[in-house]
């Protein structure tokens, strides 16, 4: 498996969840457990949910409603962005060059607040998300 710059997957484009846990599989060090973490609270948030990879980026989405989540590695964190984060209460830390993107950084030692994201999951599911597929 080769890894891209800060350590994110190459994971050739396709939709399920296979290529999802391949990816997560891949991710290096601590951020694998922060991906399992990701993929498990969305799972059991939205168990309809669908995956897919896309840009070696996995992508979660409602159908009819499109995609709302996906997580990327970066050297010191990993990147989990709401694409209608900004329609969120509260809105998740991080704003974006896309205005309606807003994200969560999680790094190595920083605590996870499991009922903040599943509320923020629940409600972004709920939402009108980007590419309807």
């Amino acid at each position: 498996m080769k890894l891209l710059s800060g350590g994110n997957p190459q994971i050739a484009k396709a939709d399920g969840d296979q290529p999802v846990q391949a990816y997560i599989a891949a991710m290096p060090e601590w951020k694998h457990d922060v991906g399992r973490w990701i993929d498990q609270l969305v799972v059991a948030s939205i168990p309809s949910v669908r995956k897919a990879v896309r840009w070696n980026t996995p992508f979660y989405g409602v159908e009819g409603h499109g995609w709302f989540l996906c997580f990327h590695c970066f050297n010191k964190y990993v990147k989990v962005s709401f694409l209608n984060g900004d329609q969120l209460e509260p809105a998740p830390p991080v704003k974006s060059k896309q205005e309606t993107v807003r994200s969560l950084h999680v790094g190595e030692n920083d605590e996870r607040d499991d009922q903040q994201l599943i509320k923020w999951i629940r409600q972004a599911a709920a939402l009108p998300g980007d590419n309807v597929f």
